[in-house]
């Protein structure tokens, strides 16, 4: 490394070209601001989303439907995803750190058992929610259940 070859930092020197330094600089006179309007004055700021004057992106896109701000959202665990789980890792009780462990749900997760599929082997499930039918079925084969 010698003087000849010295170069500044990458990405310290932001533009080679000073604005507002006469008219022989190309960039003096409006300094790159245009003529006139309200992008020429100081302490101009758009809004966000202004288009200018173009119908914005959020109000032109159509809005459908509602969500309640108090929902309870649930991740559902079918019977026949519990049976699997059962047979393949031998399991009689399956709880909320059963199906995280094996991927069926994260930390904040609320779980909610649903009726699809059938349960052959004695289970003892607990989770926040069941369906009437998950339940029914649960209960048929001699397992248990338990709201968390």
């Amino acid at each position: 490394m010698n003087l000849s070859n010295l170069k500044p930092a990458e990405g310290s020197i932001k533009n080679s070209k000073r604005i507002g330094r006469g008219t022989g600089s190309g960039r003096g006179g409006t300094s790159t601001r245009g003529h006139k309007g309200a992008g020429s004055r100081s302490g101009h700021s758009t809004k966000i989303g202004f288009e200018g004057g173009q119908m914005p992106l959020q109000r032109r896109v159509p809005k459908v439907g509602f969500k309640p701000i108090n929902r309870v959202e649930y991740v559902g665990v079918n019977l026949d995803v519990l049976q699997d789980l059962a047979e393949t890792f031998e399991l009689t009780s399956i709880d909320f750190t059963t199906l995280r462990e094996h991927g069926l749900a994260s930390k904040n997760d609320l779980v909610k058992i649903l009726g699809r599929g059938e349960v052959k082997s004695k289970l003892e499930v607990k989770a926040h929610a069941f369906s009437a039918t998950a339940q029914k079925a649960i209960e048929a084969v001699g397992g248990s259940i338990e709201k968390l």
